[in-house]
């Protein structure tokens, strides 16, 4: 049977997802990636000759930080205008990915790279959202940006925490604190 190039190279990500999610990147062995993937160990270095590159690959290929200009901001609105954000990170990644990226992040350049991405889109959305939702006097732009950052570490803290022990955080809760200290 003869087996398609793209068929092949998606059973190797799709089984290293599930392996790098379940038991992380150092634990676990290309031999396994292969056998998951049911492809002979040499097609897999076929396509990715390093297994850091079968990481950057599902990394570059599998998320996404999305940036946009638009926000879903209301003029006098700070707290609903943050939940609003925080329903909406702008990462797409399966729940494995998002396991990926935090376990990660510490030890490989490229999630380190993917997580600052989203680091900066967040905080750069929450500052354009809180600008838009409250009126704001000159010398603000400081405090505002400190109330995006915090908001963005907390989303941010929140995935990896949930990741680790399910816990959640309420992002309503933290939406409301952050307004509240700007008002």
């Amino acid at each position: 049977m003869h087996e398609d190039h793209a068929d092949s190279r998606t059973r190797i990500l799709d089984a290293a997802e599930e392996l790098f999610a379940d038991g992380g990147y150092a634990a676990t062995p290309t031999a396994v990636i292969a056998r998951l993937a049911h492809v002979p160990k040499g097609l897999l270095f076929h396509y990715f000759p390093r297994k850091i590159d079968v990481l950057v690959a599902l990394v570059d290929e599998r998320t996404l930080v999305e940036e946009s200009r638009e926000v879903d901001a209301v003029p006098g609105d700070a707290a609903g205008t943050l939940s609003r954000l925080a329903r909406r990170l702008p990462l797409s990644a399966s729940p494995a990915m998002r396991r990926i990226l935090f376990r990660e992040a510490d030890t490989h350049g490229s999630v380190k790279e993917r997580l600052g991405r989203l680091n900066g889109e967040l905080i750069r959305r929450a500052r354009f959202a809180l600008e838009l939702a409250l009126p704001t006097t000159r010398g603000e732009t400081a405090r505002l940006e400190v109330a995006a950052a915090t908001f963005a570490a907390i989303l941010l803290y929140q995935e990896n925490l949930s990741q680790l022990t399910g816990h959640q955080i309420d992002p309503d809760a933290v939406a409301k604190l952050i307004a509240h200290s700007l008002s």
